[in-house]
């Protein structure tokens, strides 16, 4: 049997989306092919060695430490040793998908689940996605950056060139935590400060009438699969945090989107492209707009780590193509032991 060691929880905003999406994979693992060791990650970043998807912590309850170069980790205060044969981390936001989880397992020496170190940044950052598919002929929102440093920009002159609607965005957050759709001068000094309580740098965009369509990425470079194209019907203007996880929430999930054959081809084809330029392995969703009108399609997001809800949209789509739960997550385990 092969030991897995599952993260959850995490340092992000998305704490508890974390939390809801391990109790799903927890519960597809198949305990008769892998032993689980569990570690829940406060929100003060300590590793905790725990008996299940918990956050309650006992008395004794010790840290787990990892041993660089050893493949193993240690339980704090004692010689007892962890020595997992992949990493499965079901985090999302700061210190869970942007790099640094995946940093500890190549120094540790163990497989991990998913995107590299240096994929993992690079998808995370928006600044530095929209880069690196701008030069690579993948069309994104016009958009501008705002630095701490920065002084408020006058919204007639950001308007003038990006549109009168526009949409702030940390560059590194996930779960449209921080974002705001602004219309004049007080809502972008109020989204400018807002956005930059999770970020030293914020994108401003133009906003597109759009169709928010997504697509589920799975393999190692050269065998990367994309699924069919799955579509996002926000409640409200657009798809924040409380439309994607509020149980009151009337925001839909259409999966096939009703797209033309050549849309879904053309979607799938940039979607496969985004992960082999960003480096991905494993997994991750493609997010993208089309315009209603133009039927352009603009790159939004990548996430490496995508959410395992019951609601979300990446084993949802994979579902369709006939690819259980279960066995997803055994095949993301293989394709981690692979490389």
């Amino acid at each position: 049997m092969q030991t897995v060691l599952l993260l959850f929880g995490g340092e992000s905003t998305e704490h508890e989306v974390s939390i809801a999406s391990a109790l799903n994979v927890d519960q597809a693992l198949d305990k008769t092919k892998f032993t689980i060791i569990y570690s829940y990650i406060d929100r003060n970043g300590a590793w905790w060695h725990v008996d299940g998807i918990t956050t309650d912590l006992t008395t004794d309850a010790k840290q787990l430490l990892p041993q660089f170069g050893r493949k193993s980790f240690i339980l704090e205060g004692t010689e007892i040793t962890v020595t997992p044969d992949v990493i499965l981390p079901i985090l999302h936001g700061r210190n869970g998908e942007d790099g640094t989880i995946q940093a500890v397992a190549q120094l540790v020496h163990i497989p991990v689940v998913g995107c590299d170190m240096t994929s993992s940044a690079a998808a995370m950052n928006k600044y530095l996605t929209k880069q690196i598919a701008i030069a690579n002929n993948i069309r994104v929102a016009p958009f501008t950056v705002h630095y701490t440093t920065d002084s408020t920009p006058a919204y007639a002159k950001v308007s003038e060139k990006l549109g009168e609607t526009l949409f702030i965005k940390p560059a590194n957050a996930g779960s449209s935590v921080g974002v705001y759709k602004v219309t004049n001068q007080e809502e972008l000094d109020k989204a400018i400060v807002g956005a930059h309580m999770f970020d030293d740098i914020v994108l401003i965009e133009t906003a597109i009438n759009a169709r928010e369509l997504e697509i589920a990425v799975l393999g190692n470079y050269p065998a990367i699969e994309a699924s069919v194209v799955g579509e996002i019907k926000p409640q409200g203007e657009f798809y924040s945090y409380e439309s994607k996880y509020d149980e009151l929430s009337e925001s839909s999930v259409v999966i096939p989107a009703e797209i033309s054959p050549e849309l879904s081809d053309e979607l799938r084809r940039q979607a496969i492209l985004v992960f082999h330029i960003l480096g991905c392995s494993g997994m991750a969703r493609v997010d993208f707009f089309v315009d209603k009108n133009t039927h352009d399609i603009y790159l939004n997001e990548v996430n490496t780590i995508p959410g395992f809800t019951d609601i979300s949209m990446y084993p949802k789509t994979w579902e369709h193509a006939g690819v259980s739960y279960a066995e997803l997550i055994e095949r993301l385990l293989d394709l981690a032991l692979a490389k």
